[in-house]
């Protein structure tokens, strides 16, 4: 957390120092991470990550954070003869496996819908393709697909504040919770000015499982069959040794 707040106020020093015809000149946008890479260990419970940057002028800040995308299906069960079995299931391709905005302002207020579906900011503009489903059944699939996100805490409905710290420094924390997915992150940075995208920059994050966890998970991948076998027998050992414990007892 020191190293964090180092870091924000490294920068913050340098861009009071500079000039400001200066950082105008050179891009009206400045934004960076507190971390690039996050690193899953067997006792990570989740993070958060510091976002900080600067203007050269008014304007708004919007950041739009996405996760690795991969396909995610959704099942709708039913109740038949007393068993509750699966239905009608639909399959969303190449969908955001994190997703959460954060805003100095509410988003209607900064953006017409148009320019926000443009740039897929916001979860109800995220273009999610289900190409073999029936087109009665995307609403409803959808917003099942959005719950099930949002309980999981892998996409934030409500919008993060933005905080400027004075005219031109600004700042927003995003939490990662403990089941985040692992892969390349992207981290795009917009400042909004007469709701028009005046300047962009994208930051790159990496999640990625570190120390034995990461070790095992290896394993298990690239070599299935064996750590099938190795987990079978690890379970017989076990239930065998409780049994000779248990029977002395």
């Amino acid at each position: 957390m020191t190293g964090r707040f180092a870091i924000a106020t490294t920068l913050s020093l340098l861009l009071v120092a500079a000039p400001a015809p200066r950082l105008a000149s050179a891009t009206p946008l400045v934004a960076d991470l507190s971390d690039h890479l996050i690193a899953i260990t067997t006792d990570f419970t989740g993070t958060d990550v510091l976002l900080f940057g600067a203007v050269d002028g008014p304007g708004d800040v919007v950041v739009v954070v996405r996760g690795p995308v991969n396909d995610a299906t959704v099942r709708r069960k039913e109740r038949v003869a007393g068993i509750w079995v699966n239905r009608e299931s639909v399959e969303f391709r190449a969908v955001p496996s994190f997703y959460a905005i954060a805003s100095t302002r509410p988003l209607d207020e900064i953006l017409d819908l148009p320019t926000r579906m443009r740039h897929s900011i916001g979860i109800d503009t995220l273009r999610l393709s289900a190409p073999e489903a029936e087109r009665s059944l995307l609403p409803e699939f959808r917003a099942a697909l959005e719950r099930i996100k949002t309980a999981e805490q892998l996409y934030r409905p409500d919008v993060i504040d933005v905080t400027f710290l004075g005219d031109t420094l600004f700042r927003a924390d995003f939490q990662f919770p403990s089941n985040v997915s692992t892969g390349s992150y992207v981290v795009e940075v917009l400042l909004i000015r007469e709701g028009e995208v005046a300047s962009a920059q994208t930051t790159p994050l990496v999640i990625s499982k570190s120390g034995i966890g990461a070790d095992i998970y290896q394993f298990a991948h690239v070599n299935s069959f064996f750590y099938g076998l190795a987990s079978v027998s690890i379970a017989l050992l076990a239930g065998w040794i409780a049994h000779l414990v248990f029977r002395r007892i």
